[in-house]
């Protein structure tokens, strides 16, 4: 069983794996294969807070945020519609 975070934010387990990771803290969501993630999953410490997601609707549906690093384009409209509605 693989813990899946959904999408009121809280886990739940899944017999499949989740698609996307996420940090907790930093309430964001990217590839699992994140550059900036894997870093800091070296530098230790990150691993604690990390979360995982089925998908992209569910990650933003629990509030969570598009990286930067591996996302930059989903990033940029996330950044965007936020300025948007200020």
């Amino acid at each position: 069983m693989y813990r899946l975070i959904g999408p009121g934010g809280l886990p739940y387990d899944s017999p499949v794996p989740g698609t996307l990771g996420g940090h907790r803290r930093g309430r964001l969501y990217g590839r699992l294969d994140c550059p900036s993630a894997l870093r800091a999953l070296a530098r230790g410490g990150y691993a604690r807070d990390r979360v995982f997601f089925a998908d992209e609707e569910t990650a933003i549906a629990a509030g969570y945020r598009p990286c930067a690093i591996c996302l930059p384009a989903r990033y940029a409209r996330w950044s965007a519609s936020r300025r948007e509605s200020r």
